[in-house]
């Protein structure tokens, strides 16, 4: 069995629950490179577990495991490990053929994650990546991944969904040791100014990036209420760019295409970019969401309208 997850940083001194609204929301994104550690140093041990090279896979999730599974079907097939699909649990096309399939689930409960993993069964091999030992995954995948360590109080998703993203990327060979310390960057530098007087966001990314930009962006949206807006960064020039001016950003999570912080500018908008590794960069983006949550009175630990698990009702 592997540790169970660690609560302490989730307290305000011994045994006393902070009292700030985010308290645990805030904790678990200060928790995240010490996690990314762990789990860059995990990888070499589950090599006959998540998907070999030169198979065929899917990679499917909900919401921000959905984006995930984006950005590392991108990383895979960029990698040359294999042609990599990623699929909303909800939208699996039927009749592909698949040498894996793998879920990414937090909670080991999402309705539309069990219901591809009983459709699989005995079609195709599965694996799972989890953060709960003691959930129907461990029962519907072949073969489980648990992340135990990586769990969350919080009902967004933060560190898990960043810790197992990191997993992936030392599956694929990368050396994220710069990417870990590119995230300690970001929890100890100043959050850029324009974007806490915003009004108005679109985050932006390219190849792998692409599935973190909808996940910057669904944190925003999940913890602060920020209208917000995602798209790869050369199809923002095709319409979404008409939303840019003056009090709105474009946060580029990646190098930006040549010319686009020009045409941001020439509207009046204000455009991010940063050096960090964008997935270091996604941590400043979850530092902003409870910022300006807590700005407006919300709660980021208990965003509106939002449980952990979606769990449909089958009748």
């Amino acid at each position: 069995m592997a540790d169970m997850p660690d609560r302490s940083d989730s307290l305000d001194g011994p045994g006393r629950p902070d009292s700030r609204g985010g308290a645990h929301t805030e904790a678990e994104i200060r928790s995240q490179p010490a996690l990314w550690r762990r789990a860059a140093e995990s990888a070499p041990g589950l090599a006959a577990v998540l998907p070999r090279p030169g198979e065929r896979v899917a990679v499917v999730g909900c919401g921000t495991s959905w984006f995930v599974a984006q950005a590392y079907a991108a990383l895979r097939e960029t990698a040359g490990r294999g042609e990599t699909d990623a699929f909303a649990a909800s939208e699996v096309p039927q009749g592909r053929s698949y040498d894996r399939l793998l879920a990414l689930t937090r909670s080991g409960t999402t309705t539309e994650v069990l219901d591809v993993l009983g459709r699989a069964r005995g079609a195709v091999p599965t694996v799972a990546i989890t953060a709960d030992p003691a959930t129907p995954v461990m029962t519907a995948a072949d073969e489980l991944v648990v992340l135990d360590y990586a769990d969350e109080r919080s009902v967004v998703q933060t560190r898990f969904a960043t810790t197992q993203l990191v997993l992936l990327r030392a599956h694929l060979g990368e050396d994220v040791a710069n990417a870990i310390a590119d995230a300690e960057r970001a929890l100890a530098e100043p959050l850029p100014e324009p974007a806490v007087r915003a009004e108005q966001f679109t985050f932006l990314g390219r190849g792998w990036t692409v599935g973190l930009a909808h996940e910057a962006a669904l944190k925003m949206r999940e913890s602060a209420r920020a209208w917000t807006e995602s798209y790869p960064a050369m199809e923002y020039r095709h319409g979404p760019i008409s939303i840019t001016g003056p009090g709105r950003v474009a946060w580029m999570l990646g190098e930006p295409p040549a010319g686009l912080a020009a045409q941001v500018d020439g509207v009046g908008g204000t455009m991010i970019t940063s050096s960090l590794d964008p997935l270091a960069d996604l941590v400043r983006v979850q530092r902003l969401a409870v910022e300006l949550a807590r700005a407006q009175g919300a709660d980021p630990d208990r965003p509106r309208n939002l449980t952990r698990s979606v769990i449909l009702d089958a009748s």
